[in-house]
């Protein structure tokens, strides 16, 4: 299925979302952000997709928001209006986070402001050894949006989550992955393939048990020990009565790899 500027597949159990403005480096519209959103309500709801990946084509990950559409943007819309837009779209990257299965970010090139902000509310990063990450909105006298003053510090630490803010000074693929903010890097060739398959890996495994998993790591950034502790006695429990659970076990015992069903 495709749309344009953003192109979405479904292979093995893994829905890629492609940002698909090579010419522009992925820059982001106000119709890209509201397509992602609607795709992104729809498929966290899908129990026929174990995995998503966000991507980009060409050379870059994504630049961010389309500064051009800014600096055209009309004032008939009322601060307070612009808000609720705003916040509405910013839904997108509570669903990379939040949604009860593993999202994946595949970065090449430029990952910039909101384009980095996206990346970073994904599960993990692969990165290629072109990519670079930017907060860049210190350069266009915007102090934020999409989540990033959320999930930053919580890779980085709040030190150098300032630092990167306030500097919109930009991190290489090493660089990135030294403090966190990627989880691999991998060769440009590779790395189409290995996201893939490290998505579909995840995809077809105990989905329930992912799920859960991802409700309790977090929880854990925000909550007391106690109701964490909670959480994981109740999610451990729920999982011991899946038939992915029993399959396991059986396979354990077989010494043969277990074939998940996601129930």
């Amino acid at each position: 299925m495709t749309d344009g500027h953003l192109l979405e597949s479904c292979i093995d159990g893994v829905t890629t979302l492609t940002f698909n403005r090579p010419d522009r480096l992925n820059a982001i519209s106000a119709p890209m952000f509201e397509r992602l959103l609607d795709i992104l309500e729809r498929i966290a709801a899908d129990n026929t997709v174990g995995a998503v990946v966000l991507a980009g084509a060409g050379r870059a990950f994504s630049a961010g928001g389309d500064v051009g559409e800014m600096a055209n943007r009309g004032s008939a819309e009322t601060p307070e209006d612009a808000v609720r837009t705003l916040r509405r779209r910013m839904e997108i990257v509570r669903l990379l986070h939040e949604m009860p299965k593993p999202t994946l970010a595949c970065v090449q090139g430029p990952a910039a402001g909101a384009g980095m902000c996206l990346a970073i509310a994904c599960d993990m990063r692969i990165a290629s050894p072109s990519a670079t990450f930017t907060t860049a909105f210190a350069k266009v006298g915007y102090s934020g949006d999409y989540g990033g003053s959320y999930f930053l510090p919580r890779l980085v630490g709040a030190a150098k989550a300032r630092e990167l803010y306030f500097t919109a000074s930009s991190v290489n693929a090493q660089e990135a992955q030294r403090i966190g903010l990627v989880n691999r890097v991998v060769e440009q060739a590779e790395l189409a393939g290995i996201t893939h398959a490290m998505a579909a890996a995840l995809a077809g495994g105990p989905r329930l048990a992912l799920a859960q998993m991802k409700r309790n790591l977090n929880l854990a950034g925000g909550s007391g020990l106690p109701a964490l502790l909670d959480l994981e006695a109740e999610g451990q429990i729920r999982c011991r009565l899946t038939e992915d659970h029993r399959e396991a076990a059986r396979a354990f015992m077989e010494k043969r790899p277990p074939v998940f069903k996601g129930r």
